[in-house]
């Protein structure tokens, strides 16, 4: 009997991280934090997008192989368990590449140019080159590596839920074409298509992946504006303490709280924002307390969330360091599920094949 086969009957969970440097704290509570939680309760999939790094890092791709070492320990640091979850590389897995191009034939143009991430990172990355194919297409590239596994689930914050829809078109329109279907040879490409729109019991070959919406919670960096490394505004998952106290004693705070003894708002305030996310609820009331009456400093009040987060890394930093000490391990952590993902991706693309007549 096939691994596939004899895999639990719970439902299945997939996604992913590029590997563009060390991960953050927004990477840990916007994705991380949710993932070990799922791993309990789900079939859960999860990989190191290193082929959707190229997307944009194509010109200088040396930093991504170094990036993949790190983002797997900062999987594993998190509390990831290949025991509980399959952990792998995108482009070990070459049905990714295989499932992408299927899907390149059939996917509109105007669906991929109407995709409101290509206009807003091509105008934040103005330094690179994007007018490429690769980076005009990952959307279809991010569709296959979700429908190769046929997931129920692909969790996501709300301000994320929009990206898996393109997903569920191209698996809905997929399914239409090639679900078993009879298809009239007489009739125009045009007409075809406009019936395969109709609603219609088909095969679900690729079937669409419904959103999982986990907590996502609003994580500011150092700056005050969203914590991202394309702003250089981050906290490592693996920062030091010291490192961590001194950037906390430079972050922005209320803009209105201007000296000492003016009152200030927790709830405008970016380290408040911190607090939220990490510190406990006496912690936090304090904070609101002294805040409002300006019976705390901001000094104190950052170095009171400098506390919260050193706590609550502490653990990871401690499994990471186990990690590195061992790096033939993480490798073997990574070849496993490489194996056990491509059996999986192997299963689906047959049928993919068969669907649209490649196989005999």
């Amino acid at each position: 009997m096939s691994e596939t086969t004899t895999a639990t009957a719970r439902r299945r969970v997939l996604s992913g991280m590029r590997p563009t440097g060390r991960l953050h704290l927004g990477n840990y509570m916007g994705a991380l934090y949710n993932w070990v939680r799922l791993q309990e309760e789900y079939e859960c999939y999860f990989f190191i997008a290193d082929v959707h790094a190229l997307t944009t890092e194509y010109a200088n791709p040396g930093p991504v192989l170094a990036n993949i070492d790190q983002v797997a320990l900062d999987f594993l640091s998190a509390g990831l368990d290949p025991a509980k979850c399959v952990l792998f590389q995108q482009h070990y897995v070459p049905q990714h590449a295989e499932l992408n191009m299927m899907l390149e034939m059939i996917t509109p143009l105007g669906w991929l140019e109407r995709v409101p991430t290509y206009k807003d990172q091509q105008e934040q990355l103005k330094e690179k080159d994007l007018n490429t194919f690769g980076f005009l297409g990952y959307p279809v590239l991010q569709s296959a590596d979700i429908l190769l596994y046929k997931p129920d689930f692909v969790p996501v914050g709300q301000d994320q839920a929009a990206h898996v829809e393109l997903t569920r078109e191209l698996a809905r329109r997929f399914n239409h074409l090639y679900g078993g279907r009879h298809v009239d040879d007489a009739k125009s490409d045009k007409e075809r298509l406009a019936e395969l729109e109709q609603e219609a019991e088909v095969d679900q070959i690729l079937p669409e992946p419904k959103v999982l919406l986990t907590p996502s919670p609003k994580l500011p960096g150092t700056d005050g504006r969203k914590m991202s490394k394309s702003y250089k505004n981050t906290i490592e998952m693996a920062e030091s303490d010291e490192n961590i106290r001194a950037k906390l004693k430079t972050m922005v705070t209320d803009p209105a709280r201007i000296r000492r003894t003016d009152p200030g708002n927790p709830d405008i305030c970016p380290v408040g924002d911190l607090h939220k996310v990490f510190s406990t609820p006496e912690v936090n009331a304090e904070v609101r307390q002294g805040c409002t009456s300006a019976g705390i400093g901001c000094i104190q009040c950052k170095g009171w969330a400098a506390d919260s987060i050193v706590r609550e890394i502490a653990p990871i930093r401690e499994r990471r360091a186990s990690f590195e000490a061992r790096p033939d391990d993480v490798q073997d952590i990574l070849r496993d599920g490489e194996r056990r993902a491509r059996v999986r991706a192997a299963e689906t693309m047959e049928q993919v094949y068969r669907a649209m007549g490649l196989r005999r």
